[in-house]
């Protein structure tokens, strides 16, 4: 299977080769994680029925994937209430615009297969495009980058996007045809956008030749595995099917499915739980960077590109994480979304909503984790339980996030740097530091310095070992009788690399 042989390396520590600095990906070192979060599933469970109970949620479906497995299941309710028809890991969900990144996934694709180029004015596709003029004549055109980041100056188009499910590429390009109306010129900001994603998928169509649902079948579903996923509802085997309902006047109503047609590329996929739990693992397949086989159907680069928060969008000083205030930074990447909190942890994911539908979904790369759930109410918010889980997961389990490895040459600076210290004798004919260096520091104020530290810390009891901020730079704790010293430095671009920033820190204990 595709996804095993990409994740059988991802959290193995796999032979690395060609890496002239000893270069090491980082790797995860508990062997016990998988139990830890089974540990967290009752609690998890208690969260979702509690949510599904208090927001009238008929159906609520979720999964949890951890190092390339769905390791955990939960349901609750009925995907159709009329024919009592039990919640499931198998059950149909129409995921709305959690399809966005399989657009975009396709996009890279064509786009790593030469067909196209992703700053391509999009008038190249879309000769209809030539009607629209710019909202302003300093305006540049707008290109596949910009409907990939909402950043077109199309106008944001909830909820009238979500209704325009079934309409034809004629009735798409009508809109340009008639000039499309701008909301901001292209390349200044965020503003989400259906039709941008509903052209990225005629694009599809225009450079494959292929209606883009067939293409993204083909080249992305079909190799992950994805037997279970559809685009026309009708087309879902009756029992798997999930209903969509809308909370009126204290009971479900029943609300009308909307066919596919060329808005499908923006919100329009049916999964289950069991398919999209391969497509996360995918996603998480790409980290870290290593010199493995590509397995997958698109590059692992072209994965991690997709990730990256191309299009900051805002930042949150209300979001709470495990019971406190939490700042983020959210930004849009290519059918994406992505957070940074106050603890430096990044989430990637998407929410989708329709009528009848709510989901969401949230991979943390450098955790290995994943979360996932899908709801039969309309717009429900599962964004919001979906992050309270998931860090009731990390709170519970403690699991940590990948370990990296210092590269062969940031360990040997290290070794050779604490030799010098705290005297710093000879340092100058020692070779292993850079040109800049004695220009940015002093040998006799570097020894005053050393000195007065470690005289302050006591005699030293220990070396902790190297902690790599990244290939070329490092710190690493000296720990003394009375305080630990805290060593900071930083390496060269240069082949073998040197030192070229230095930082010697007294920490109390």
């Amino acid at each position: 299977m595709i996804v095993k042989l990409s994740v059988a390396c991802l959290f193995l520590s796999c032979s690395i080769a060609g890496f002239a600095q000893g270069y090491k990906p980082p790797v995860f070192t508990d062997a016990r994680r998988a139990e830890k979060i089974a540990a967290a599933a009752p609690a998890i469970a208690h969260m979702y029925e509690d949510y599904a109970s208090k927001n009238h949620i008929p159906g609520l479906v979720y999964g949890i994937v951890l190092d390339g497995k769905l390791v955990h299941t939960g349901q609750i309710g009925y995907t159709d209430i009329t024919n009592k028809t039990a919640a499931g890991p198998g059950s149909d969900f129409r995921i709305a615009s959690m399809s966005k990144s399989f657009t975009a996934m396709a996009i890279l694709k064509l786009r790593d297969d030469g067909k196209l180029k992703l700053d391509n004015p999009i008038r190249m596709y879309v000769a209809e495009m030539q009607q629209t003029p710019p909202l302003t004549k300093d305006a540049p055109e707008v290109t596949i980058r910009h409907l990939l980041t909402h950043a077109a100056g199309y106008p944001e188009d909830n909820p009238w996007g979500d209704r325009q499910l079934a309409s034809t590429d004629e009735e798409l390009l009508a809109i340009y045809k008639n000039g499309l109306s701008f909301s901001n010129d292209p390349g200044l900001s965020y503003e989400y956008s259906n039709l941008g994603f509903a052209t990225l998928g005629y694009i599809i169509k225009k450079v494959s030749g292929l209606p883009y649902q067939q293409y993204i079948n083909d080249n992305i579903l079909k190799p992950l595995g994805m037997t279970h996923t559809y685009w026309e509802y009708t087309k879902v085997p009756p029992a798997q099917l999930a209903h969509g309902y809308r909370w009126i006047e204290s009971k479900w109503i029943e609300q009308p499915m909307l066919h596919d047609g060329a808005y499908g590329a923006m919100g329009g996929l049916i999964t289950t739980i069991e398919d999209f739990s391969k497509y996360m693992a995918f996603q998480l397949s790409a980290w870290p960077p290593r010199d493995d086989q590509e397995t997958g159907p698109v590059k692992r680069s072209s994965v991690r590109e997709m990730q990256y928060p191309w299009n900051i969008y805002s930042m949150n000083t209300t979001a709470v994480n495990n019971g406190k205030t939490c700042p983020q930074v959210n930004a849009y990447a290519y059918g994406l979304r992505w957070t940074k909190d106050c603890e430096n942890r990044v989430y990637v994911g998407h929410t989708g909503g329709l009528p009848g539908f709510g989901s969401q979904w949230n991979i943390m790369p450098e955790y290995g984790i994943g979360i996932v759930s899908f709801a039969n109410a309309t717009y429900a918010r599962a964004a919001v339980i979906n992050g309270r889980a998931l860090d009731t997961l990390l709170s519970i389990s403690g699991i940590m996030p990948r370990q990296l490895p210092a590269s062969d040459i940031l360990n040997q600076r290290k070794n050779e740097l604490l030799k010098l210290l705290p005297e710093w004798k000879n340092a100058e004919k020692s070779g292993i530091f850079a040109q800049n260096f004695f220009m940015d520091y002093f040998t006799t104020e570097l020894k005053k310095e050393a000195i007065s530290i470690y005289t302050a810390a006591g005699k030293i009891k220990a070396v902790h070992e190297l902690i790599a901020e990244n290939q070329l730079r490092g710190y690493c704790i000296l720990e003394g009788e009375k305080a630990n010293i805290k060593v900071s430095f930083t390496l060269t671009p240069q082949n073998p690399a040197s030192i070229q920033e230095y930082h010697l820190q007294l920490i109390t204990k």
